[in-house]
């Protein structure tokens, strides 16, 4: 096998791509910064127990594992980094009111999300703790969005969706703990057949209730509209209503109004994303893109493994996805060269150069006088940028 071939869904960055992902990256941390969350930076590695949520089989499932040869204990590579927030928040942290975070690094999956996921995404994201209403969900979506402003894209579709509703409608149910994750295939995918399959064993009611799910996707208001159909069908208790009114309040919310590039939908049966989520959901989507750019949603009382049950929202990009989506906010241009063969003038009109954001390397003369970008001569004794010399001069 040539040394030079990397394992599969993993790829190199070269200098270009390198240089825009980066530069994003700084536009993004600056802008949570100024909403107020902390760049904090967790490990890579931490023991198993510490990366295992409960109820996310499936964050499990894509988690590499080795031994500690210090310990003999076993340890896991990250494959989400909102886990290590909920610790950070919950132990280290002990803050009493809200708390936010914010963080850009990379996970590391053993299994790729999908056909064309990286195995190790470069994950950018926000996470706010400690406070369990609506405007906590309003301000993380509104991150996500400006997010999406920051790398130059629009009209952005949103869609909402609340998996207590599904919590609700299993509640009671002994029999859906054996087949949880095949209704929840069945229900992303709209696959009506599998579902039914999976429903099999399941009481009446909630067969009958799960079902329903499948075609609850659509506009948030109107003839179709998604609220006022699932209002009908699904069962009327309080945990189904009461999450119906919070998608309702979150879609008709001023946020949306002050972006009206955005279109809104409501899909009840997507519930793609980590399984520790346990309340309203979204995804934002945009035109090139194959699935979701952004993904977020609740997931209170995880600090409860760390310690402390805490409320929580948040979300998180792949970096790189976004980045090659965006538009670029830096012409490409070539640095400044220098001779090698230079005096102490020359080494101190560099240093002023660099000192004034130019970049300037150093090259041998004969690399020097073919250069086709800016450089740098010396004019009335004195060294000086001159700009590229144009096509009729070579």
């Amino acid at each position: 096998m040539p040394a030079w071939l990397l394992p599969d869904h993993t790829s190199d960055q070269l200098p270009a791509e390198a240089l825009q992902v980066e530069r994003l990256r700084r536009r993004l941390i600056d802008l949570y910064g100024l909403y107020g969350y902390a760049l904090f930076q967790p490990p890579l590695l931490e023991y198993v127990e510490s990366l295992r949520v409960q109820g996310a089989d499936d964050l499990d499932r894509r988690s590499f594992r080795l031994t500690d040869p210090l310990s003999g204990r076993q340890l896991s590579l990250r494959a989400d980094i909102t886990p290590q927030a909920a610790r950070v928040d919950a132990h280290l942290l002990g803050q009493s009111g809200v708390s936010r975070l914010c963080y850009a690094a990379p996970a590391i999956h053993a299994l790729p999300a999908g056909l064309l996921s990286s195995r190790e995404p470069l994950q950018v994201g926000c996470e706010l703790f400690g406070h369990e209403g609506l405007d906590a969900d309003l301000e993380i979506q509104e991150l996500a969005l400006a997010s999406l402003d920051a790398a130059g894209l629009q009209n952005v579709h949103i869609n909402l969706t609340d998996r207590a509703i599904f919590a609700a409608l299993c509640s009671g149910d002994s029999g859906v703990t054996a087949v949880e994750g095949e209704l929840l295939s069945a229900l992303q995918s709209k696959d009506r057949p599998r579902l039914d399959r999976a429903c099999e064993a399941l009481r009446p009611a909630t067969r009958s209730a799960l079902q329903e799910l499948v075609s609850l996707y659509g506009p948030v208001t109107g003839a179709e509209g998604v609220l006022d159909r699932a209002r009908r069908v699904l069962p009327k208790t309080d945990a189904v209503l009461a999450s119906l009114n919070r998608l309702e309040r979150v879609a008709q919310s001023a946020l949306y109004s002050r972006h009206p590039h955005c279109q809104i939908t409501i899909d009840l049966a997507d519930l793609q994303g980590w399984r520790y989520h346990n309340g309203i959901m979204f995804s934002a989507f945009v035109s090139g893109y194959p699935d979701a750019l952004v993904r977020g949603g609740r997931y209170d009382g995880m600090g409860e493994a760390f310690g402390r049950s805490r409320a929580a929202t948040g979300f998180s990009l792949e970096l790189r996805a976004l980045s090659a989506l965006s538009v670029p906010s830096h012409a490409g241009e070539l640095p400044v060269a220098a001779p090698w063969e230079g005096d102490a003038e020359l080494h101190e009109a560099v240093a002023h150069a660099r000192a004034q954001g130019r970049a300037v390397v150093f090259l041998p003369e004969s690399e020097f006088r073919e250069w086709s970008g800016p450089r740098m001569v010396r004019t009335s004794g004195l060294w000086q940028v001159a700009p590229a010399p144009s096509s009729s001069m070579n």
